[in-house]
């Protein structure tokens, strides 16, 4: 397993700043949310895409993804009853998987609650249905670039559209991709009824990703979650891919989440 973060805990830093503190700190990722570069990944152009890349490689860290990924692009909408919205957003996942490729990424990461709740008076199975196909175009993208798109269940209290591991799988197995998995996350998981170590479980190996934090919004080590088990679970299952810090509240400031987690992480996962 590789240790990553996510770039807006970096807030107001230049990206290659990050990029050298999180390599010196210890990790061996950084995962990027385009809302920090721009609004749309589309206003990114291929020569800023490349200098994205050079600069991993000057810091020696990998760039794991994207995610928040639909954060600041107006006009985005997975399970919208108007079909324009969610052809135009079909369209700008095609452009996600580019993006993320271009700067050498590997993985998105879709949470974006405020943009799949179901809308009052859509049925769920419309909801389902509509969003599956706003994927399409993209997977097939993914697959061409080496790209894995990576649905997010969340909890009930952050949207009403797909919120566990149970109904990720079910949702992207509908495409029959190996493009097109799950990602399980700490906070999300601790919503579900079962403990995260039977999540990790019966959830491989439809996950390709996976975020640490815990239910207090913090870094892993900053709250009451344990994550012993859960690296157990993880190993058991033979997961080798990133565990990547994703944190909600930065009051620690950026140097404090960055190197009390790794610090934490590099303990539990020893």
């Amino acid at each position: 397993m590789q240790f990553g973060i996510c770039s807006e805990i970096f807030k107001d830093w230049k990206l290659e700043d990050a990029m050298s503190y999180a390599r010196k700190a210890g990790y061996d990722a950084i995962e990027i949310a385009p809302f920090t570069i721009a609004n749309y990944v589309t206003d990114i152009p291929a020569a800023q895409r490349t200098e994205i890349r050079e600069a991993a490689a000057r810091a020696g860290i990998a760039i794991s993804g994207i995610h928040w990924v639909l954060v600041q692009a107006e006009g985005m909408y997975l399970n919208h009853p108007d079909t324009s919205v969610r052809s135009r957003t079909a369209k700008y996942f095609c452009d996600l998987v580019d993006f993320c490729a271009d700067i050498g990424g590997k993985t998105i990461v879709v949470g974006s609650p405020k943009q799949r709740n179901i809308m009052e008076g859509v049925s769920p199975q419309h909801a389902w249905d509509w969003a599956s196909a706003t994927f399409r175009d993209s997977v097939k993208q993914a697959e061409q670039r080496g790209v894995t798109i990576c649905f997010e269940p969340l909890a009930p209290s952050e949207t009403n559209f797909i919120n566990t591991a149970a109904d990720a799988i079910r949702f992207v197995q509908e495409h029959n991709s190996p493009n097109f998995k799950i990602i399980l996350d700490v906070k999300a998981m601790s919503s579900e009824s079962k403990s995260i170590p039977q999540i990790i479980r019966e959830s491989w190996p439809h996950f390709a990703y996976f975020h640490a934090n815990d239910t207090n919004l913090k870094g892993p080590g900053f709250g009451d979650v344990d994550f012993k088990p859960i690296a157990a679970a993880l190993r058991e299952v033979g997961y080798d891919g990133t565990v990547s810090v994703e944190v909600f509240k930065f009051e620690e400031g950026a140097e404090a989440i960055a190197t009390q987690s790794i610090e934490y992480l590099k303990r539990t996962f020893a």
